[in-house]
């Protein structure tokens, strides 16, 4: 998968922006302000995303290239390898399930706004 793929697959969801707010190369995908997403634009070698945690140590015993996430909460985040590792559909799915989490945080007015 490439950068340009995984770029337009999350922009494809409702309600979703980017951004870069810690510096110029680490890019954000979020809902209602919520981030779901980060990885690095210029190397894209992996990608944090949000996990249910007990599915998240479940993804991390079944495949080398998921682990616990780097420079976030172990508990609710993993990061994914984008070499090749791990399959790209799983990837989405991943990035499917970091929205949906995300997503069912967001207060009932916000959701509303997003679903239009």
């Amino acid at each position: 998968m490439n950068i340009e793929t995984f770029r337009e697959y999350c922009l494809g969801k409702p309600g979703v922006t980017e951004d870069t707010p810690f510096d110029h190369n680490t890019l954000c995908f979020r809902i209602g302000n919520k981030i779901f997403a980060i990885l690095d634009i210029d190397k894209f070698e992996s990608v944090n995303l949000k996990c249910d945690p007990e599915q998240a140590v479940l993804l991390r015993e079944k495949h080398d290239g998921i682990r616990p996430g780097y420079h976030m909460n172990k508990k609710h985040w993993n990061t994914v390898s984008c070499d090749g590792s791990v399959a790209s559909p799983l990837i989405l799915e991943l990035v499917d399930h970091s929205y949906a989490l995300v997503y069912s945080s967001l207060p009932k007015k916000l959701k509303e706004e997003i679903n239009g």
